[in-house]
């Protein structure tokens, strides 16, 4: 409901924030909140350059590093509550945090789609605490060169895929072999605002693991180490949610590191008070 009222009413704050002039494209955003329930740490509303998102994996491992930064929590397990629910996140002695995400699991399996120039594509429909679609079999280099071209490639599936009836999805992850042979996998994920994401996305890594764990190649408790574009790494694991049948509780481990400090003005009179949008 609060996140609702945000989207609602303040979404110039959201806009003014993380797009120019004061943000950019890339920025995610985390509006702390008060928790419902006392008993958890923090709740918080994750925003980004068109709108709100229902989690973030990445966001969440920041928030941790910066309520640490902060002194306001101490190495242990914290609870946040966030907007498709419950999440827990360990910041463990060395700064590394592990976070347990919602119930994950695959929609369907090996969705086509026609592209543009009449290729087509199957690809997996996945809840990670966002939606995405998920491919395989691509064709693309995934190397930080092809940024560029890989961003269109994905911005042309995601809007073949919601025109054959799957509007929910707003998250595009191609996925290939680590060409340093360390990792998994690499991927390559597009967000809802056309930008890449420079980390191997939490959500995504948990509707990656979904997958592989409905497919029976992901044993419970084994580990995947996902790679992103830049070459930065999650580890991932799950267990079987008894709750839902199908669903998997994921869990990812990364490292955040605050890289500034600052105060955001908004200059009544300046043209672009609320964002270049």
């Amino acid at each position: 409901e609060k996140q609702q009222a945000f989207a609602a009413d303040h979404d110039h704050f959201r806009s003014g924030v993380v797009n120019e002039p004061r943000g950019s494209d890339v920025m995610v955003g985390a509006l702390l909140l008060e928790p419902a329930d006392p008993a958890n740490t923090a709740g918080v509303i994750f925003f980004n350059n068109v709108g709100v998102l229902g989690m973030c994996g990445h966001g969440t491992i920041g928030l941790i590093a910066t309520l640490a930064h902060l002194g306001r929590i101490k190495p242990g397990a914290h609870r946040i509550e966030t907007a498709v629910g419950l999440v827990s996140a360990e910041l463990h002695e060395d700064g590394r945090v592990s976070v347990e995400n919602v119930a994950s699991y695959r929609k369907e399996r090996a969705v086509e789609v026609s592209l543009h120039d009449a290729r087509r594509i199957s690809g997996d429909v996945a809840w990670g605490g966002n939606w995405f679609f998920l491919v395989a079999e691509h064709g693309q280099v995934l190397e930080f060169a092809n940024v560029e071209a890989l961003t269109q490639f994905c911005w042309q599936i995601r809007q073949a895929v919601n025109a054959q009836g799957y509007p929910e999805v707003d998250h595009v992850e191609l996925f290939a072999d680590s060409p340093t042979g360390s990792a998994h996998s690499r991927n390559f994920v597009i967000c809802p605002g056309k930008s890449y994401d420079r980390s191997p996305c939490g959500t995504g890594t948990s509707a990656k693991i979904a997958c592989l764990a409905a497919d029976g190649k992901l044993a419970e408790g084994a580990e995947w180490i996902q790679e992103s574009i830049i070459g930065t790494r999650f580890t991932g694991s799950y267990k079987w949610d008894q709750k839902n049948p199908g669903h998997v509780l994921p869990t990812f481990t990364g490292e955040a590191f605050i890289t500034g400090d600052s105060n955001l003005l908004f200059a009544e009179r300046d043209p672009f008070y609320h964002g270049i949008i």
